[in-house]
C-alpha cells in the first residue's frame, strides 16, 4: 500500500527534505520523558522536559543544524542495593526541529524539569526582484521585472 503524501502538491517545490524529517520525528516520538513548549514573550520559546533523577552531568543537550536533540542516560550506581527498584535509571533521547532563524539562548535544569530557552529573532521582509529576459526572438528591450514579496508569519 502506497503513502500519501501531503507535500505532493505541484504548488510545494523543495519540501521533500521536510517530509523526511517529519517522518523521522514521527517514528521517534516516544513518550518519554514528558515535555512541554511554551511562548516566552514576543519573541521567545521555552521547551521544559520532566527529567527527575537526572543530574546536568547526565544530560547532553545538542544542535545539529536545525535539529535539537536532549539525551539523558544516569550512571548505575553499583553500591546500592535495591529491595525494590520502582524508579528506573532510563536512558533517554527526544529531538525537536527548529525552524530557520530560531536560536537556542541557553538551558537550566531545575528541581527536576529542564528548561531550554529559544529565540526567534524579529524577521525582516525580504523584498527582490527577479529579472525576466525575453526570448532569442524578441528584441533586447523587452526585460520584465517580477517583485517578489517575502514576509514572515508568527
Amino acid at each position: 500500500m502506497s503513502r500519501v503524501s501531503m507535500f505532493n502538491s505541484p504548488l510545494l517545490l523543495g519540501f521533500d527534505q521536510l517530509e523526511r524529517t517529519l517522518d523521522r520525528l514521527a517514528k521517534n516520538a516516544e513518550g518519554y520523558p514528558p515535555y512541554n513548549i511554551e511562548k516566552v514573550g514576543e519573541n521567545g520559546l521555552r521547551i521544559t522536559l520532566a527529567v527527575a533523577g537526572f543530574t546536568s552531568d547526565d544530560l547532553v543537550v545538542e544542535l545539529v543544524e536545525n535539529q535539537l536533540t536532549v539525551r539523558g542516560k544516569q550512571s548505575d550506581d553499583s553500591d546500592r542495593v535495591y529491595l525494590h527498584r520502582g524508579i528506573a535509571a532510563r536512558q533517554f533521547q527526544r529531538a525537536f526541529m527548529l525552524a530557520d532563524g530560531i536560536e537556542v539562548s541557553g538551558a537550566r535544569l531545575d528541581n527536576g524539569l529542564l528548561a531550554i530557552e529559544l529565540m526567534r529573532p524579529a524577521a525582516e521582509p525580504r523584498i527582490r526582484t527577479i529579472r525576466i529576459d525575453a526570448g532569442k526572438d524578441a528584441g533586447a528591450d523587452n526585460t520584465i521585472n517580477i517583485t517578489a514579496r517575502r514576509t514572515h508569519s508568527r
